[in-house]
């Protein structure tokens, strides 16, 4: 069993997206993606300037293709809406839509250029193949607590870290359930007037 652990640098809802009922990793990331496994634990952190505090943590239960994410049902309010005025509709990550040459199309998000597609940011997305989802995670946006001493080595430059000892994943995982599941703040970039992140958490 694996931790992976991570600085979010951009923590506006999108990914991680913590929203309606799960918490999943579709963007982002990629080295992270392609290699966690189901029952696997991933911790993001948020940068150095800011602490390094605890952004999410997530038990990874499922894993899909960007296909298969699309077409589900379960996922589908994680399709970005810009037609609604509340802004966990437009932070979703199911951004990429099959096409039937077994492309896909970038749907307007966080990741592109408006209406159109972000040759830069999609490749990097799709690169990562894989879909996490997380119906067992913690969410804290800005608001998230301090790692404690014994857990230091958790902190991380550029890139990720995952060789930590079975002592520190199990010291993690008792840190972690200290906390409430679900999502307990707005994330850190994220209007202060737009309530729709507890709503729809």
């Amino acid at each position: 069993m694996k931790l992976y652990s991570y600085i979010v640098t951009h923590d506006t809802g999108f990914s991680p997206n913590p929203f309606w009922g799960c918490c999943t990793l579709a963007d982002c990331k990629p080295a992270i993606r392609r290699t966690a496994e189901v029952g696997e634990w991933i911790v993001g952190l948020s940068p150095k300037a800011r602490g390094n505090r605890v952004v999410f943590a997530m038990e990874v239960d499922e894993i899909l293709d960007y296909a298969s994410y699309f077409r589900d049902r379960r996922f589908s309010d994680k399709i970005p809406d810009y037609t609604r005025a509340e802004v966990v509709w437009k932070a979703g990550d199911n951004i990429y839509k099959p096409l039937p040459d077994g492309d896909f199309q970038q749907l307007r998000s966080m990741h592109s250029h408006g209406d159109e597609e972000n040759p830069k940011t999609k490749a990097h997305d799709l690169g990562g193949v894989n879909v996490l989802v997380a119906r067992r995670f913690h969410y804290f946006g800005a608001s998230g607590p301090e790692l404690p001493p014994y857990l230091e080595e958790l902190k991380v430059g550029r890139a990720h870290k995952n060789r930590f000892s079975r002592e520190t994943i199990d010291d993690f995982l008792e840190f972690i359930s200290s906390f409430p599941q679900g999502v307990s703040a707005p994330p850190t970039k994220w209007p202060s007037s737009d309530m729709s992140w507890r709503q729809k958490a």
